[in-house]
């Protein structure tokens, strides 16, 4: 089975931010294991599935309503983290660590999104390239 997901950069990159996340969260104090933690672990899992189910659609349109669900779950995991740094349950480089890959992605899904909505940009003359010498 071909499985279109895996050669987006975005899904890629979700899988990473899913392991982070979970690595990260291990070490939330057992009080806080099966609320805010799972929330959060369900979060970064949702990202990435929603890019798989989306690449694995019949239609552009239905792929990137599976995008704009992805960059919703960016959203919410946004939230909880920010959360989990007020609560001290994150210090400054761990939040800022997962906020650097959130962001990346974010801008990974919206490139697709585009990329779904308008095709390649079509250039009506090619640019010269810097390193042609000119005569």
């Amino acid at each position: 089975m071909e499985k279109p997901h895996k050669k987006l950069d975005a899904w890629r990159e979700s899988i990473d931010l899913t392991l982070a996340v979970y690595h990260t969260t291990d070490n939330f104090p057992k009080e806080h294991l099966f609320n805010l933690s799972n929330q959060i672990r369900r979060a970064a899992l949702s990202v990435a599935s929603n890019i798989a189910e989306g690449a694995a659609r019949q239609t552009k349109k239905e792929f990137a309503n599976f995008l704009h669900i992805a960059q919703a779950s960016l959203s919410e995991l946004d939230t909880q983290l920010e959360v989990a740094k007020k609560l001290t349950l994150l210090n400054e480089d761990q939040y800022g660590n997962l906020d650097r890959k959130m962001n990346h992605i974010d801008k990974l899904i919206s490139g697709l999104i585009k990329h779904l909505k308008f095709g390649k940009p079509q250039r009506t003359s090619p640019h010269p390239s810097p390193l042609t010498p000119h005569h």
